[in-house]
C-alpha cells in the first residue's frame, strides 16, 4: 500500500459526506484507491451500510466502513488461518472501541438525535442545509476517517 496524507483523507471523507454520500461511503471512498479498487465498485460495496445499515440505525456506517477497510489492510485469504482472522478482528475491535470511547456507542440510533433516530424507513433524507445542521454525522465521518487512517498507516 502506498503512503498517503491522513489529514487530506479525513478532509476528503467529510467533503464526501457534505456532497451527498452516506456516512459509510464517505469514509470508504476516502481510502478505496489505496487498495486498487474501482471507484464505482467502491461506491456500490459501501452504499448499503449508510444509516446504520440501510437506515436500520444499527452499527454506525462509519464504523462499518472502518471494518471494511480493515479487511483490505488485514485480509484473511485462507478461512482456516486463525492468526490472520485474529489480526483482522483485533484491528476492527480496536477501531470500534476507540470510536465507542469517544462517542459512547457505535450504534447509529444512539448517536443521532431522537427524532432522527426514529426515521428508519428506507427512503433517505434529502441532503439540505437543514439536514446537515441537524445531523452530527460529519463528526463521526471525520473521527472514523482519522481512526482508520491511523490504522492504515501502520507498517507501510
Amino acid at each position: 500500500m502506498k503512503d498517503f496524507d491522513k489529514e487530506e483523507r479525513v478532509e476528503k471523507a467529510v467533503k464526501n459526506f457534505m456532497s451527498g454520500y452516506n456516512c459509510a461511503q464517505s469514509v470508504f471512498l476516502a481510502y478505496y484507491d489505496l487498495f486498487g479498487l474501482d471507484f464505482e465498485v467502491a461506491k456500490s460495496v459501501s452504499v448499503s451500510f449508510g444509516g446504520g445499515m440501510a437506515r436500520m440505525r444499527e452499527v454506525c456506517g462509519t464504523v462499518s466502513a472502518m471494518a471494511m477497510l480493515a479487511g483490505f489492510k488485514y485480509p484473511v485469504a485462507d478461512p482456516s488461518d486463525q492468526e490472520a482472522r485474529t489480526r483482522n478482528y483485533a484491528a476492527v475491535q480496536s477501531l470500534a472501541g476507540a470510536f465507542k470511547d469517544r462517542f459512547g456507542t457505535i450504534i447509529c440510533r444512539e448517536l443521532l438525535p431522537a427524532a432522527e433516530a426514529a426515521k428508519q424507513n428506507p427512503s433517505p433524507s434529502l441532503r439540505t442545509a437543514e439536514y446537515y445542521a441537524k445531523r452530527p454525522c460529519a463528526r463521526y465521518v471525520e473521527a472514523s476517517a482519522r481512526l482508520i487512517g491511523e490504522e492504515l498507516k501502520k507498517n507501510i
